[in-house]
């Protein structure tokens, strides 16, 4: 029976052991350095008004429910809500950033489409996010492993 022998093995153990104390902070670190990219192109792509669109794009993160994973939402602001939340004449509620999002019926009976700023922002900067992401895990890993 032959002996295989990998140079490093040690080593490599020694990071995998390293690797498993790497803090929180990375992950929520690179998910929020991701984020930004989507966030920025959103607020560039909301529909020009008077300005309370695009400031009411904003970065949320979710509860940690799992250790070593971060998830930041790009999202409407929910303290905007009375800015953005419109009555109509006759009762109807109507939540402007999703009219601008999907698109509205007009009164006379017309469809304008939606401007998509929210999907666009995220699908056309899919490959930015990811590249984002694992560059910024990979400094913060390296410099742990060094360390």
């Amino acid at each position: 029976m032959a002996d295989f022998r990998i140079d490093g093995m040690k080593e490599l153990e020694s990071m995998f052991k390293q690797l498993e104390k790497v803090p929180q902070t990375v992950a929520t670190k690179a998910a929020r350095a991701g984020a930004t990219i989507p966030l920025k192109a959103a607020r560039e792509d909301a529909p020009e008004d008077d300005g309370d669109l695009k400031k009411g794009i904003i970065l949320k993160r979710e509860r940690k429910v799992k250790v070593g994973k971060a998830v930041y939402g790009v999202m409407m602001d929910p303290a905007k809500n009375d800015i953005f939340v419109k009555t109509s004449a006759d009762g109807k509620r109507s939540y402007y950033p999703a009219s601008m999002e999907y698109g509205f019926l007009t009164v006379d009976g017309g469809y304008v489409p939606g401007y998509h700023f929210m999907r666009n922002a995220l699908e056309d900067n899919k490959v930015a996010v990811e590249k984002k992401v694992l560059d910024t895990a990979k400094v913060a890993v390296e410099k742990i492993l060094k360390g």
